[in-house]
C-alpha cells in the first residue's frame, strides 16, 4: 500500500491493481446495459425513424457523444460533437491525431469497436430520402442495408482494408450483389442465405461482374479487365485506392466518408485521387465526409471545414471563413504550423504542450494549457460555442464580449 502512495505522488495517473479492477466492475456493468439495448430484436421503427432539421442536410451530428469504456477509465472520444453535412457538399474534418474525426465517421456507419465503444448521447440524423435514420438508436440488422447503400466509407489503409487472398474483382462483385439489387431482372438471379453468403445464377453473376468494370473504369483503371482477377499485393498503393473508391460508390451512396484517402500516397497520386473523388461527388450528387490531417487537402476539396480537438469541435465555417479569418488559437496554430514555400524560417513552428490525458479531461478548455493567449476567463468552464457569421462557429472565450480579459 505504501509502494502505491508512493507511485501516486511521483505520477499522478498511476492506477493501483484494486482501483483498476474497480474501475473495471464498474464499466463492464456500463457496457452490458448498452449491449442489453444494441441486441433487442424487433425494434419498432417509431424508435429509429425521425426527421430532419433541415432537409437540405444529408446527415446531421446533434451532441455526439462516444465513448470507451477501459479498465484504466472512460475515455470521451468524441464529446459533444454537432455539425451538418448539406447535400452535395464536402465537409472536411481535420485535426491532430486523436481528436477524434475517425470515431466520429465510425459512430456514423455503427462500427464503433463493442462493447467497450458505445454511443452514449446524442443523435445522428441520417436522411435516405425516403425515411430520416437516427443512427444512434437504429439497430444493426437495419444497418446493413444503410452501409453500403447508402453510406460508404473509403478507410485509411487499402492495403489493409482489402482481403489478400481474394481477387480485386471478388471483392468488389461481393458489395454489388449484397447491395445493388437494381440490376437483377429478378429475385431469382441472386439470393441470400441466412448466414450472409450470396449465391447467384450464372446471368447475375454476369451482371454484377458488368458493373464491378464499369466502376473500375470510371475511377481510372486502365486495364480493369487484368486488374479483375489480381491480387491486392500485385497492385500499387494508388491502384488499391481507387479500387476502395470503386467499392464505395458501387451503390450510388447519398454520403462517401474518406478517412484519410491519401494517406502514404505521393503528390502526384494524391491529386489523381483527389480529382477522382471531386468528378465522383459531382456525378453521383453525392456529399463527402472528408477526414484529414492536410489543410491543403481541405483547401482544395471542402465546402466546410470542421476542426477538432480532443474530442470536441473547436471551430466550423465555410473553408473561405476559417482559412482568412481563423479564430481560435488552435486553429491558428494549425495554420502556422504548414510548411509553404513563401514562408522564410528555418524551422517549423509547432504548437507547444501535449493533448491533456483522455482518460481524465479537464472542465476548462482543453486547449487553455497549450494557449498562448489565455486570460482570467479560460480558467473557467469549457467555453460555450460562439456564432462570428451565419457560418462560423468558434469555442474560445476570446470572442465572448462578457468574459474578462485581463491577463
Amino acid at each position: 500500500m505504501s509502494g502505491d502512495k508512493n507511485m501516486k505522488k511521483t505520477n499522478p495517473n498511476y492506477l493501483s491493481a484494486r482501483e483498476s479492477r474497480a474501475i473495471s466492475r464498474r464499466n463492464r456493468k456500463i457496457t452490458r446495459e448498452f449491449e442489453r439495448q444494441n441486441k433487442r430484436k424487433n425494434v419498432p421503427k417509431r424508435e429509429y425513424l425521425t426527421e430532419m432539421k433541415d432537409n437540405n442536410n444529408v446527415v446531421e451530428f446533434d451532441n455526439l457523444n462516444t465513448y470507451f469504456f477501459t479498465d484504466v477509465g472512460t475515455v470521451k472520444a468524441v464529446n459533444g460533437v454537432s455539425f451538418d453535412v448539406p447535400l452535395g457538399k464536402t465537409v472536411g474534418i481535420v485535426g491532430e491525431s486523436g481528436c477524434g474525426k475517425s470515431v466520429t465517421s465510425l459512430s456514423l456507419m455503427k462500427l464503433v469497436q463493442r462493447p467497450q465503444g458505445q454511443i452514449v448521447e446524442g443523435e445522428i440524423r441520417f436522411n435516405a430520402g425516403d425515411q430520416v435514420y437516427n443512427i444512434a438508436k437504429t439497430p444493426i440488422k437495419e444497418m446493413y442495408n444503410i452501409r453500403g447503400n447508402n453510406i460508404s466509407m473509403i478507410f485509411q489503409e487499402p492495403m489493409t482494408s482489402l482481403n489478400p487472398v481474394f481477387k480485386i474483382g471478388t471483392q468488389v462483385d461481393e458489395v454489388i450483389a449484397l447491395h445493388s439489387l437494381d440490376i437483377f431482372d429478378s429475385s431469382d438471379e441472386v439470393k441470400k442465405s441466412s448466414d450472409g453468403k450470396v449465391k447467384m445464377t450464372k446471368e447475375g453473376k454476369s451482371k454484377v461482374k458488368k458493373r464491378t468494370m464499369e466502376m473500375l473504369d470510371l475511377v481510372g483503371i486502365a486495364d480493369s479487365e487484368k486488374v479483375y482477377n489480381m491480387y491486392p499485393h500485385e497492385l500499387s498503393g494508388g491502384m488499391r485506392q481507387r479500387v476502395m473508391i470503386a467499392m464505395s460508390i458501387a451503390c450510388n451512396p447519398r454520403l462517401i466518408i474518406a478517412d484519410e484517402p491519401t494517406t502514404a500516397l505521393d503528390v502526384t497520386i494524391q491529386a489523381q485521387i483527389l480529382d477522382i473523388l471531386k468528378e465522383l461527388k459531382d456525378k453521383l450528387n453525392s456529399s463527402i465526409m472528408l477526414i484529414t490531417h492536410d489543410l491543403g487537402v481541405i483547401a482544395g476539396m471542402a465546402d466546410y471545414v470542421v476542426v477538432m480537438y480532443a474530442g470536441r469541435i473547436v471551430e466550423k465555417g465555410t473553408v473561405e471563413e476559417v482559412f482568412k479569418s481563423p479564430s481560435h488559437p488552435y486553429t491558428i496554430g494549425l495554420m502556422a504550423a504548414r510548411p509553404g514555400v513563401k514562408k522564410d524560417a528555418n524551422r517549423l513552428y509547432s504548437i507547444p504542450g501535449k493533448v491533456p490525458n483522455p482518460v481524465d479531461m479537464p472542465d476548462y478548455c482543453y486547449f487553455r494549457d497549450r494557449c498562448e493567449k489565455r486570460f482570467d476567463a479560460c480558467y473557467g468552464e469549457y467555453p460555450g460555442e460562439i456564432q462570428l457569421s451565419p457560418t462560423h462557429f468558434v469555442s474560445c472565450y476570446l470572442y465572448d464580449e462578457g468574459a474578462s480579459k485581463n491577463e
